[in-house]
């Protein structure tokens, strides 16, 4: 399966403007030779949604946490390790911080409990961790899958290849994980009641609509789980169809409705 993008091959006699193939962060080096590159708006907007839509239906509120781009601390006895999920769902009582509080990163030996699931949205550089097929060097921190896997032992991992459309999931079975067989391009999680699928349609933050392939959260009887936008959007809907039914009313009976 074909989940990398290949950069345009240049000659020594053209240069990206004059070709129209302008570089991308994926051509660009870093100047942290671990990190190639950096994340493309994709991986602002989609976490995003994510997080929005986030709504366990047994769980408060305040017992619900999502994190995405944050540096996730998992052992004590190196302090300095971290990985850093593109999104990661916690769900159960939390008592280092209070809700209001704002994280500067998630440290397990203060919050206690795992994230029960993480999402990693594919990248060019970054697919062979996030699926599992590299090897821990010697005196090096732990693999992405291994972490997950092995030492926090998320439940549900999830892989999206935004630029293929691909959909992978894995669930943690007798300590490994095993991939669950997708016949559609949805996840059902029994744990916290909700599912995730790709949508196709228009993504609407701040002032832009996105169209494109999301991945997004579903309930048990296959509805979305609406943004607050989509949320505020269907009631002027609701409310729009509710006028138009009593002014058709109106008219029956002669009354004209716009001088009531």
């Amino acid at each position: 399966m074909k989940t990398s993008i290949q950069s345009p091959k240049k000659t020594a006699t053209s240069s990206p403007v004059e070709a129209n193939l302008l570089p991308t962060m994926y051509d660009l080096s870093s100047e942290n030779p671990e990190e190639p590159g950096l994340p493309d708006e994709f991986h602002d907007f989609q976490p995003e949604l994510l997080r929005r839509t986030f709504k366990p239906p047994h769980y408060l509120s305040e017992q619900v946490f999502s994190g995405s781009d944050l540096n996730l601390y998992y052992d004590l006895a190196h302090t300095q390790w971290y990985k850093r999920p593109d999104w990661f769902g916690v769900v159960g009582d939390r008592s280092f911080y209070e809700s209001a509080q704002l994280r500067l990163s998630y440290v397990m030996w203060q919050e206690k409990v795992p994230p029960m699931v993480v999402v990693e949205l594919l990248s060019p550089g970054t697919e062979g961790e996030d699926l599992g097929k590299t090897t821990r060097q010697e005196y090096k921190a732990p693999t992405k899958w291994e972490v997950y896997e092995q030492i926090l032992q998320v439940p549900y991992y999830v892989v999206f290849n935004h630029y293929t459309g691909s959909l992978r999931a894995f669930f943690l079975h007798n300590h490994g994980y095993e991939e669950l067989p997708l016949t559609e391009s949805k996840i059902w999680m029994p744990k916290l009641e909700l599912g995730l699928k790709l949508w196709e349609g228009v993504y609407e933050t701040g002032l832009r609509k996105i169209e494109g392939l999301w991945l997004r959260w579903y309930d048990l009887e296959d509805n979305l789980i609406l943004t607050d936008t989509e949320i505020e959007r269907q009631r002027a809907e609701i409310e729009r169809q509710r006028a138009e039914r009593l002014a058709e009313k109106l008219r029956e009976l002669n009354i004209d409705p716009d001088s009531i």
